[in-house]
């Protein structure tokens, strides 16, 4: 059974770091698209960042320069490092694996509070 483990959110005061882990099982991890997403109360699920198989990056505007994405191949595990964060970044955290159009698994997310 394929599984995504969120690890490492948390309260943080605005200006601090979290790095959050998720560690994939049960999938070829490195063939696939990892991604992290977030949903604020109220609001729909947005992508904040994704890392391809040959580990190219792309970022929402709103994270560039702030957030990090980058993979272990070996541990199977994708990491999102989070700097400089602000009230506006809290929100549940999703780590998201995708293969074509065929295989899409989410974890089970990690809240992150920023506070002001």
């Amino acid at each position: 059974q394929v599984q995504l483990v969120e690890s490492g959110g948390g309260l943080v005061q605005a200006g601090g770091s979290l790095r959050l882990s998720c560690a994939a099982s049960e999938i070829t991890f490195s063939i696939y698209t990892m991604g992290w997403y977030r949903q604020a109360p109220g609001k729909q699920r947005e992508l904040v960042a994704q890392i391809t198989s040959g580990g190219s990056t792309n970022y929402a505007d709103s994270v560039k320069g702030r957030f990090t994405t980058f993979r272990d191949n070996a541990k199977n595990t994708v990491y999102l490092q989070m700097n400089s964060l602000k009230p506006d970044d809290t929100a549940v955290y999703y780590c998201n694996a995708a293969f074509k159009s065929f295989y899409d698994y989410w974890g089970q997310g990690t809240q992150v509070t920023v506070s002001s």
